[in-house]
């Protein structure tokens, strides 16, 4: 059966043990969760939850129907468009060469976000993809620590 990969974005109420009981749910029936954020929206009492998963349309199915039951949660959208978006830090020694690394970082929404004596720091923001292929692409610049975001994503 074919995997699919789902965003599903959660309203939820600010409330203690949301969270716990969101992951419960994943866990309890062997979901799994690939990315997850949580922000509060402004000026309200709800957060958004950002759930990034794959499975095959059933379970995918299961996981919003089951979803829907959990009394904090306000809302559930996972059937439109999204903007996605997710980040990435990544420390690059300064003995090596950056023949071309401002223009992969232009490339990729990315900037020089931090130095230090021995290191630079990038950071990129882009679609997940990209992200994915600028991962792949620094590795020729010897990175000694990569870290990286869950997906943020906003319907439109």
């Amino acid at each position: 059966m074919q995997e699919t990969r789902r965003v599903i974005s959660v309203i939820v109420m600010n409330e203690h043990g949301v969270l716990s009981r969101i992951s419960g749910l994943f866990a309890g029936r062997g979901y799994n969760i690939d990315s997850l954020t949580v922000a509060p929206i402004p000026n309200t009492s709800f957060s958004r939850l950002t759930i990034v998963t794959s499975g095959s349309s059933k379970v995918l199915e299961q996981i919003v129907k089951q979803l829907h039951k959990l009394i904090p949660i306000y809302k559930v959208i996972e059937s439109c468009e999204f903007v996605e978006k997710e980040m990435a830090l990544v420390k690059i020694p300064l003995n090596e060469r950056f023949d071309g690394l401002d223009a992969m970082l232009k490339a990729h929404n990315g900037t020089i976000a931090n130095s230090g004596e021995d290191y630079i720091v990038v950071m990129v923001a882009d679609d997940t993809s990209r992200v994915n292929n600028f991962l792949k692409a620094i590795k020729k610049y010897n990175p000694t620590d990569i870290v990286r975001s869950g997906s943020v994503a906003m319907d439109i």
